[in-house]
């Protein structure tokens, strides 16, 4: 580890002293790109510098050891002498951590789906309480969040909707919430105070550019028909809803919320690319899982990952055993501690995959 880490350095300092050059600032596009690079690594550069301060003080805390003879300094210098090995540990680890592999996607803002499932209206009413909670999460964070598509259900929940989420490394924070979420309450319509289980589905999907993804026009169909709200009702009187499928995969997108033909194409394109990235993703996933059974279930979006439970007050997350409580706050867009947790269970998961 520390060979890769030296090396890591030096490229640090190399891109460090190019940036110093004056003809390098006359050429913006090769500074940004080597500016790009060395912001990429400095955190790891930082790391290693703390540890190595750190392994200096310990080699400083055993010599004085040796070399002390009052009990009471000696009593001192062990103290001190086993905070630092805590912190070398904890230094080493988070070493680890930045020497994975980043995932390309990580900074990329990202489409947000989110679908009733099984549970009848009260699913709809819970993938309500869903896009409120994402996008309560977002006014925290600051993102900017775009309703791509939105259709509700007679009682005021969400059957579907698709929500653009736009900021920094959005992808990175929302990764691990793809997955079937259930709800356990008791509806407002149930008399006999009885605990219904329902569900609603999450899918988050790195927002694809052209530059992603080149898709060939020929491979798409595209059909134009006129819009219709709830129970057919007209919304408007032109062909301005868009449906457009991509031929090779099957991969389906519809989008009927503007009045323009033109918008609804560009927001269905983009879902589109996105779906389409989103699928070939999860396929080199389901390759590598195969080679790699310890890393199968960490992600797929068929399990189920999470409960809401409401007369206990409890969230769970099943995947990594996480109990908390405060279902008010969670849904009200407190749910940072629960996502740090997911993060760090699944890096955790992936330096033990990479270890020999």
């Amino acid at each position: 580890m520390w060979d890769k880490l030296e090396n890591v350095e030096r490229r640090f300092d190399e891109l460090t002293e190019k940036m110093s050059q004056p003809e390098l600032a006359a050429r913006p596009g090769e500074f940004q790109a080597v500016a790009k690079e060395r912001a990429g690594i400095e955190p790891l550069v930082l790391k290693l510098r703390e540890a190595r301060a750190v392994l200096q003080q310990i080699k400083d805390a055993e010599e004085l050891l040796e070399a002390e003879s009052d009990p009471e300094m000696l009593e001192m210098a062990r103290e001190e002498l086993s905070e630092l090995r805590a912190s070398k540990e904890n230094l080493e680890k988070a070493l680890e951590v930045l020497l994975l592999p980043k995932d390309p996607y990580d900074e990329k803002n990202v489409i947000l789906e989110i679908r009733a499932g099984t549970g009848g209206e009260e699913a709809a009413l819970f993938a309500g309480d869903l896009m409120r909670m994402y996008l309560r999460l977002a006014e925290r964070h600051r993102w900017k969040a775009e309703m791509l598509s939105v259709s509700e259900s007679d009682r005021g929940g969400v059957r579907e909707a698709m929500i653009r989420l736009a900021g920094e490394a959005v992808y990175s924070h929302l990764k691990f919430e793809s997955g079937v979420h259930r709800v356990q309450r008791v509806p407002e319509t149930e008399s006999q105070g009885r605990i219904h289980t329902s569900a609603a589905s999450v899918a988050v999907l790195p927002e694809a550019e052209e530059v992603d993804l080149k898709i060939d026009p020929s491979d798409l169909r595209i059909d134009v028909y006129r819009s219709s709200g709830p129970g057919g009702q007209s919304v408007n009187t032109t062909d301005s809803a868009v449906r457009i499928t991509h031929l090779p995969t099957g991969i389906t997108v519809a989008m009927q919320d503007e009045k323009s033909q033109h918008k609804n194409k560009a927001k269905a394109l983009m879902v589109l690319r996105s779906r389409i990235l989103e699928a070939e993703q999860q396929k080199a996933h389901d390759e590598r899982a195969e080679m790699r059974r310890s890393m199968v279930g960490t992600g797929d979006r068929s399990d189920k990952i999470r409960t809401y439970n409401f007369p206990q007050d409890r969230l769970t997350d099943h995947r990594i055993g996480l109990t908390r409580h405060n279902l008010d706050g969670v849904l009200d867009g407190d749910l940072d501690d629960v996502i740090v947790a997911c993060r760090t269970h699944f890096q955790a998961e992936a330096l033990k995959a990479s270890r020999p």
